[in-house]
């Protein structure tokens, strides 16, 4: 190779057998192919030829992947069954290891017959893998997905000292945004951002940041020095965890009102400048898990936000208010009048307003161009989306960060407040503990026993990892439906609802490609990964009229590393046959607003599995967005189901098309047949009317500890159909007002 891929790596945990096993499992699924000119110029390729011949050629250990897959799998990823993977990779590096997990396919014609996985041929090495996909044995199952989804991801998203990827030449692929300005924002004197005046990072220099707490208004106190004595106290007013919709809102809300808060964040603050745009980057630093969760099964992959923002920093703009079906069944169904009051919709009103929600657009994106197109000429149902963006923000890598601030996540709006206002601070790479309470002088049998005092959390130093402690007269916690029950659980909590009752949202996408040739459509000029995430969306199988159960059709914003992740393996060749069309694929999903529910047991272990309600929704979902895609104009349509077929519309007639449909629209979606994904979690610690079915109230606040809230995605009473960052924003909005009436009556809330 002209050009390196290889990117920086630590010391892997595994020995020289080891990664050798494990280089051989990611040249199996990357290997180096050897293809002609004539070929690929049978192709629809999107670069120049050398360029595509020389990715073909470019193996997985070439470009110096399985080193990173090492360091993913040793040390990053945290999933309780990522020891299948370890234990594989032992197995692997022995002959009788290989052939129990391998069989006959394993064997050598030569005498002892038996040999390591690295020695097995790329031809037999290639059947093993695929015959592990469709195994009988699920942890075969697991183990492959596992091993493609870390050897994909990592090979499409790694990046040389240049932040370069030489294959991102071959599939037509940019990088970061190639039309990116300077923040004119951006100046010596606020270098970092509109928040830089209430960041506080106590993982540089403890001392100083310290005082710029100080600085701040906040009183600060050190505690003797003891094992279980914190090595700072800072106190203040109200205590959030977590700075997303619901977190930020609250933080920004009380902050205006006069109230002194302290916000403890979990990851780092990437102010727009500051953002690398690199996908592979914003997943490790931003997201949960470095962007690699997914449920114990495998069966669902997980994206959340872990930054300054949370989710609202990476998420796809899309800004819809709390369809009236949803609000009258929260109401009526769960005894939650608020939700058909006047107040609430004051409150979506107020957040829609801070967000600068509006529905228009001046270009549409590749994605959502052909959505619509799709829709119009079946005559199905297509409408805008409200986004929290200028309707000229022209942007496929919000994903990775908002790098002009148009979209108006907590950074650029709720947060801003606190910071502006005088009365807060947000202290990053910050990871809550647990809630520490007290007993509460309550009579016997009447209110809460306990109540809380405030949050003890972790920080990392040069000197090793210390604890720290917020008090506080309010705690609020807003760490996403993920991460919060985790929290209540660490804080003595025993309600039996928490991390019960969590929906999904579960996704299953089709796709389809369109050529770039003289007069295609839509023009050559547009591309997959470019343009506004979401600006068109249909509701035609969504069921808004009846129960609200069914699937809304949308599109993703998918860059080359979740690309592959999605997309069927069939073989090294036809892997990368694939990501050449990459610019030119489209994809549509069906999200269902899923009746099941799961479990979340911890941050890394979260329990769900697709129902039949919601396997129906999904797959009625998916059959319509095939039939869009065809009507649209794609040369090829298919789902990723892993048999990846692939139909040849141009060629076919109606009849060869409806019978496609209806095929892979059969198909299972559950037991690792299809990828599913989830970007939004819900309800695992909801709202209710009483400590039986419910963690916390109406008002948020938690039935077992006085003084401590819940304000996220988690308080949901069911699944919302549609991308909750509203409706997240406008309860926490009605949370923080209760909160703003409980500390200013004094009611509720003793003074620290």
């Amino acid at each position: 190779m002209a050009e390196s891929y290889t990117s920086k790596v630590t010391k892997v945990p595994f020995s020289a057998g080891q990664m050798e096993a494990l280089t051989a499992l990611c040249d199996t699924l990357l290997p180096s192919v050897d293809i002609s000119g004539d070929d690929l110029r049978r192709q629809d390729l999107h670069a120049p030829l050398d360029d595509v011949i020389r990715f073909y050629q470019t193996s997985a250990s070439m470009a110096g992947t399985p080193q990173l897959v090492g360091e993913f799998i040793g040390e990053k990823v945290k999933h309780p069954k990522i020891y299948l993977a370890k234990l594989a990779l032992f197995l692997l590096s022995t002959w009788l290891g290989t052939f129990v997990l391998c069989g006959i396919k394993s064997l050598s014609h030569k005498f002892p017959y038996f040999q390591r996985f690295s020695k097995v041929s790329p031809k037999k090495r290639e059947e093993i893998l695929l015959s592990w996909s469709t195994s009988f044995f699920f942890l075969l199952r697991i183990l492959f997905a596992a091993l493609k989804i870390f050897t994909l991801l990592t090979f499409f998203t790694q990046v040389n000292e240049k932040n370069d990827n030489p294959a991102w030449k071959a599939i037509g692929y940019s990088g970061p945004d190639p039309t990116r300005k300077p923040d004119p924002k951006s100046t010596t004197e606020n270098p970092a951002g509109p928040l830089h005046k209430g960041i506080v990072n106590l993982t540089d220099q403890k001392q100083k940041s310290l005082h710029k707490l100080q600085t701040l208004g906040f009183p600060i106190s050190t505690p003797k020095a003891g094992k279980k004595n914190p090595s700072f106290v800072v106190k203040c007013d109200v205590a959030v965890v977590g700075s997303g919709s619901g977190g930020g809102l609250v933080a920004g809300v009380l902050a205006k009102a006069g109230h002194n808060v302290v916000v403890l964040e979990k990851g780092d603050y990437f102010a727009r400048d500051n953002l690398s745009l690199l996908e592979g980057r914003a997943m490790d630093q931003m997201y949960l898990n470095h962007g690699i969760l997914c449920t114990d099964n495998m069966d669902v992959l997980i994206v959340a936000g872990s930054t300054v923002g949370g989710g609202s920093a990476i998420n796809w703009s899309a800004s819809i208010r709390t369809p009236r079906h949803v609000a009258r069944e929260w109401s009526q169904k769960h005894g939650l009048k608020l939700f058909e009051t006047e107040a609430y919709e004051h409150a979506l009103d107020v957040v829609c307003a801070k967000m600068g929600v509006q529905s228009e657009f001046e270009i549409e994106g590749f994605n959502n161009m052909i959505l619509r197109k799709g829709c119009e000429n079946l005559g199905y149902h297509v409408e805008n989306i409200p986004r929290n963006a200028s309707r000229d923000h022209y942007c496929g890598w919000c994903c990775l960060g908002c790098a002009d601030g148009q979209k108006k996540g907590t950074p650029e709006t709720w947060l801003v407040d606190l910071v502006e206002s005088g009365n807060g601070a947000i202290l990053t790479g910050c990871e809550a503990l647990r809630v520490v309470t007290e007993k509460n002088g309550v009579v016997e049998g009447k209110g809460r026993k306990r109540r809380a005092v405030g949050v003890e959390f972790a920080y990392e130093t040069e000197t090793g990892r210390q604890i720290g402690f917020v008090e506080a007269r309010v705690t609020v916690v807003a760490c996403g439906a993920i991460c919060t029950p985790g929290l209540l659980r660490r804080s003595g909590l025993r309600n039996p609802n928490i991390g019960r009752n969590l929906r999904l949202h579960p996704v299953v996408m089709a796709w389809g490609h369109f050529p770039d040739g003289p007069g295609s459509w839509p023009g050559p000029e547009k591309r997959s990964f470019e343009g506004g995430i979401m600006t068109a969306m249909s509701k035609e199988v969504a069921n808004f009229d009846t129960s609200g159960y069914g699937a809304l059709i949308q599109t993703p914003a998918l860059h080359p590393g979740m690309f592959s992740v999605v997309t069927p393996w069939a073989s090294g060749r036809e892997v990368k046959a694939r990501m050449v069309k990459f610019p030119r694929t489209a994809h549509i999903f069906a999200l269902a607003r899923d009746v099941g529910s799961g479990e979340v047991i911890s941050e890394t272990d979260v329990r769900y599995e697709v129902g039949p309600v919601d396997a129906k929704s999904l797959r009625e979902g998916v059959g319509r967005a095939l039939r869009i895609l065809a009507a649209a104009g794609a040369e090829e349509i298919g789902t990723h189901h892993r048999e990846g077929r692939v139909l040849r519309v141009r060629e076919t007639y109606k009849e060869e098309l409806e019978r496609f449909v209806e095929e892979e629209s059969s198909r299972p979606v559950s037991g690792l047949s299809s990828p599913v994904c989830s970007a939004h979690q819900m309800g695992s610690c909801r709202m209710g009317v009483g400590p039986k079915v419910s963690v916390v109230g109406p008002t948020g606040e938690s039935w077992e500890v006085e003084g401590l809230y819940v304000a996220d995605s988690s308080v949901f009473p069911t699944a919302l159909g549609v991308n909750p960052m509203v409706t997240v924003q406008a309860v926490a909005y009605c949370t923080a007002r209760a909160i703003e009436e409980a500390l200013s009556s004094g009611e509720n809330v003793e003074k620290v």
